[in-house]
């Protein structure tokens, strides 16, 4: 069998949609098009008229014909079931059957039109398949969006501060030009932050680094003045104290360009210079002169038949010091002892002190280590564990979808093997294309349902010990049951793999030992039943 082209043509003949499927120039495609009106006869029985070329198999739909066109040689009841599935396929995407409908819903219908036909033969499919098909997400489309839309971030932040500067510059030259103060170089250009590691791209003159020639210890911003008036020799002048200088970049002229951003919505920031020994702004508040922070990321894979396909947890230990003189320290921890975790330290640790006293520190104890760091700090220590065990899952998943004549029961359950209690748990199933809700009969927690994304979200606060079991049970239209995977999850816990506790901090100088606290965190990355 041999589909020529699949069309959708008004009763004069009119081309509204047609989709060819071997090589065909539009002159010859329109000719056979054109001429079916006049093959059809009144009061015929029959749904296709042969030609001396090809056969026209068609079926009326309102006002309009359901047309494909094939040849002599094919199996006209394979070309009657190809028929039937796309007059099934055609009211699922244009919900008025004219040539305005069938206009704006075109490319919709020969993306359709491809799952059903490859190369001129039907494809073995149903209707539910090729509505899930034709709506699948790509991960590829949306990683390459969000590299987009934060690329245009970028791109704004660099815009408002550029216009900021220039806004900046010109209050300096007119201030200038009428003696005041005019700056020599731009604000902050005196700053050095401390860096850890190879990224961290500071250097400081005469200063030794850790890793990279990287500096270490906040410095003070330095502003250079200078007296400029018409008619006298420039003097030199003393900066006024900090906190009583002049403000520069403020002006009672509004800036048009910084108006129009504000009209549009885009939220603007004063560029306010931080003063001297701040430190940047951290995701929380730091209360102890000493911060550890063990954070594992956890990606699995389930089959939905049993068993687990990948397995994967990747952790970090990460420290934070606000103060210069606890900076000589060396971290000492303990691990659940679980030889599947292979741990690795930073280039700069002394790595056979870890090995036989699992002890944290640096290769040369004279270097302190970095202070002030942004976000989680700087890590110590990493580590990974693999596994296909599924008695050390922190959540399993069943789904059991059983259609019973128009209805599909679709029953869910997790639990928790690992007995870790689990916080903010969200598993999301996808659903196939409904017009409504689907119907909820009964669930352990709370349910949202995504109409636009066609996803049913469960929710629950917390698993503990109360709970370490839960089920979902909802019915939906009659639906193939790939249609519910895959399934994904996400949640949160406090309680890690590695069980990395920080036992004691030793200080290198002498003195009392600074008092620490330690955040820890378990986090999913990817969590599928596929």
């Amino acid at each position: 069998m041999v589909v020529l082209a699949a069309s959708i043509i008004s009763k004069s003949g009119k081309a509204l949609v047609s989709r060819q499927f071997v090589e065909m120039s539009r002159i010859r495609i329109e000719g056979y098009l054109a001429a079916f009106p006049k093959l059809v006869g009144t009061g015929k029985q029959h749904t296709y008229v042969e030609t001396e070329n090809v056969r026209y198999v068609y079926q009326p739909i309102e006002s309009l014909y359901l047309l494909l066109v094939t040849n002599k040689q094919s199996n006209i009841l394979e070309d009657l079931e190809t028929l039937r599935l796309l007059s099934k396929l055609v009211p699922e995407y244009c919900y008025s059957l004219d040539e305005e409908g069938i206009g704006r819903t075109a490319f919709e219908l020969i993306f359709a039109f491809d799952e059903v036909i490859s190369l001129g033969h039907k494809e073995n499919v149903t209707v539910t398949q090729v509505k899930q098909y034709c709506e699948m997400e790509s991960h590829e489309e949306r990683l390459h969006k969000l590299v987009l839309q934060s690329k245009i971030n970028e791109t704004k932040d660099v815009m408002k501060r550029k216009a900021s500067e220039i806004d900046k510059s010109k209050i300096e030259k007119n201030r200038g030009e009428k003696g005041g103060f005019m700056s020599l170089q731009s604000m902050g250009s005196g700053r050095i932050d401390t860096g850890f590691g190879s990224d961290s791209g500071i250097s400081s003159t005469g200063g030794t680094g850790f890793g990279s020639g990287s500096g270490f210890g906040p410095s003070p911003d330095v502003d250079t003045f200078s007296i400029k008036s018409k008619g006298r020799p420039a003097a030199s002048a003393t900066a006024p104290p900090k906190g009583l200088g002049m403000q520069l970049g403020k002006t009672q002229k509004t800036n048009q360009f910084l108006e129009s951003l504000k009209a549009e919505g885009e939220v603007i920031v004063e560029d306010v210079r931080p003063s001297v020994g701040q430190a940047k702004p951290a995701a929380a508040p730091l209360t102890d002169p000493v911060t550890l922070t063990v954070e594992e990321k956890i990606n699995v894979t389930l089959k939905r038949d049993g068993g687990v396909s990948n397995f994967d947890v990747q952790g970090t230990l990460s420290l934070q010091i606000l103060n210069q003189e606890d900076a000589f320290i060396q971290v000492q921890i303990e691990t659940s002892g679980n030889p599947a975790i292979l741990f690795k330290t930073h280039p700069n640790m002394n790595k056979e002190l870890f090995s036989n006293e699992n002890i944290l520190g640096l290769k040369d104890p004279n270097r302190p280590f970095p202070t002030g760091q942004g976000g989680d700090g700087v890590s110590l220590l990493r580590w990974r564990m693999q596994s296909t065990d599924e008695l050390i899952l922190p959540l399993t998943i069943n789904c059991w979808p059983s259609v019973s004549g128009s209805e599909t029961y679709v029953n869910i359950e997790y639990e928790t093997p690992a007995q870790i209690d689990l916080q903010n748990v969200v598993i999301s199933v996808p659903l196939p294309a409904l017009r409504e809700a689907p119907n909820v009969q009964e669930i352990d927690g709370e349910w949202r349902y995504d109409s636009r994304n066609s996803v049913l979200e469960w929710s629950v606060v917390l698993i503990d010990n109360s709970n370490r079991s839960g089920a979902l049970e909802f019915v939906v239209p009659a639906a193939d049951p790939s249609a519910f995977f895959p399934i994904s999850a996400r949640f949160t816990a406090s309680r890690t793999f590695s069980d990395v506790k920080v036992v004691n901090i030793l200080p290198l100088k002498g003195g009392a030992t600074p008092k620490h606290s330690q955040r820890t965190l378990l986090a999913t990355e990817t969590y599928q039943v596929v």
